[in-house]
């Protein structure tokens, strides 16, 4: 398995994982016909946006065959006004390869990357309810804050979490 920085020609295959992740972690979260909707074209035409975001960066992880079978972005969202902070936007690993340390390591390469731009805290939004709140929290994030969000008309609690100390969570292994 690889990790690696993301090129725009990855972005079909982020799109799939994207997608079917979406469609395996919030089954019975948020209203299946949402989630039967999801677009591979339309995840597509999204990563290839992000990819081509200087002030984004995205990280595949490829295995053995040269699929992709997980990601992580992040960066600076616009509504973070925190000085010397940045986000952890999404990180999807397919389920069949869950829980082998694929996750850890998208993290460990984008949170060194934004180490390096001086970035000293990091934040991540999950919804309450998904199980990889529990995954950021054995990389050290603490619970900061709820807030109320509407998906496909479900409302749903949204966790913020954050690492005060991106150094001390490139520690975390």
């Amino acid at each position: 398995m690889i990790i690696r920085k993301a090129k725009l020609s990855d972005a079909q295959g982020i799109a799939k994982v994207h997608v079917d992740c979406w469609r395996t972690t919030y089954k019975n979260i948020i209203p299946n016909e949402f989630l039967d909707n999801l677009s591979y074209d339309q995840r597509k035409d999204l990563w290839i946006r992000n990819i081509s975001n200087e002030q984004n960066y995205v990280f595949v992880a490829e295995n053995d065959e040269g699929l992709i079978i997980g990601f992580a972005d992040g960066g600076k969202r616009e509504t973070n006004k925190v000085d010397h902070s940045g986000d952890l936007t999404s990180i999807y690993v397919l389920q069949e390869s869950q829980g082998i340390g694929i996750g850890r390591q998208l993290v460990q390469q984008l949170f060194s990357k934004l180490d390096e731009l001086g970035y000293k805290t990091i934040f991540v939004e999950v919804l309450e309810d998904n199980k990889s709140r529990f995954f950021y929290e054995s990389l050290g994030a603490e619970w900061l804050r709820t807030e109320k969000i509407k998906i496909a008309g479900a409302e749903l609690n949204l966790l913020v979490y954050e690492w005060k100390d991106i150094r001390s969570a490139l520690l975390h292994r």
